[in-house]
């Protein structure tokens, strides 16, 4: 399969940069790689074309500039907030999201620098081996912004670091770096951000050198225990949706926007 395949997703930069290796490069470094609507619908559309791929025997997912993904447009998040039609398009979307890498068959490395929120953080946690460089910072933003983790921390958190430490950083909106990423078990590797592509596309040539049925197979495999966890996401991104029906998403909106703390209404909702 020819490059031209991938001309469908043009907010994704693709080049093969080794032998039977497909890198897929998020390319908005003056946005911080903030996802804009047609962005996150290009990132959950793509695995299905990698997965069809016969030349493809690895994938490296990386970034632009100096952060990984600074989460979703402010725009999008509007919008969420707004109208029916959007949130339910966006549960779709960020549904197929992972379970489009989770059953992606192409084994994918992740290298994630500076910041890394929202759907570019789902993206590279829920790929096969994430490496960070120490000095980036992983957050799950949603409580901040008002909604309940779902986009895919409820799938991948508590099997990754443990249900105790997932529920410290998710509850709390607590930031992890990547040197602190690596001990709690949430990557694979961290390494100083120097070293970052270069680690990270040789680990994606090792794959793609490796025997391709026995890679692929075992990743399928593994992954039966993502798609145990699949209630349990279903659950939590149809709680995300909910959650931009009510009104604290406005007010974590507002306050991103005005670069102050939230002032959340201190009543529970039932």
């Amino acid at each position: 399969m020819t490059l031209e395949a991938y001309s469908a997703f043009p907010s994704i930069l693709c080049d093969r940069p080794a032998q039977g290796v497909l890198r897929l490069t998020l390319n908005r470094p003056e946005r911080l790689n903030a996802l804009d609507a047609d962005g996150h619908r290009e990132l959950a559309d793509i695995w299905r074309v990698v997965d069809r791929d016969r030349e493809t025997l690895a994938v490296l997912l990386c970034a632009n500039g100096k952060a990984f993904s600074a989460g979703g447009d402010f725009e999008v998040v509007d919008k969420l907030t707004q109208s029916f039609e959007e949130r339910a398009n966006m549960w779709r979307e960020a549904r197929d999201l992972v379970y489009n890498i989770i059953n992606c068959s192409k084994p994918i490395v992740s290298a994630i620098q500076g910041s890394a929120v929202g759907a570019g953080l789902a993206a590279a946690l829920v790929s096969d081996i994430p490496i960070a460089a120490k000095t980036a910072k992983l957050v799950d933003g949603h409580v901040r912004l008002g909604v309940a983790a779902g986009d895919h921390a409820a799938i991948i958190w508590p099997l990754l670091c443990g249900m105790a430490k997932a529920k410290y950083h998710l509850l709390l909106n607590e930031p992890v770096t990547g040197e602190k990423a690596e001990e709690l078990g949430l990557v694979a590797l961290a390494v100083d951000e120097s070293e970052l592509q270069e680690k990270a596309l040789a680990v994606a040539t090792r794959l793609a050198e490796g025997a391709p049925a026995a890679i692929q197979w075992t990743k399928y495999a593994l992954n039966n225990w993502l798609r145990m966890a699949g209630p349990t996401f279903d659950a939590s991104l149809a709680l995300e949706m909910l959650g931009f029906s009510g009104p604290d998403p406005a007010e974590g909106l507002a306050s991103f926007r005005e670069k102050r703390p939230p002032a959340f209404p201190r009543k529970a909702p039932y």
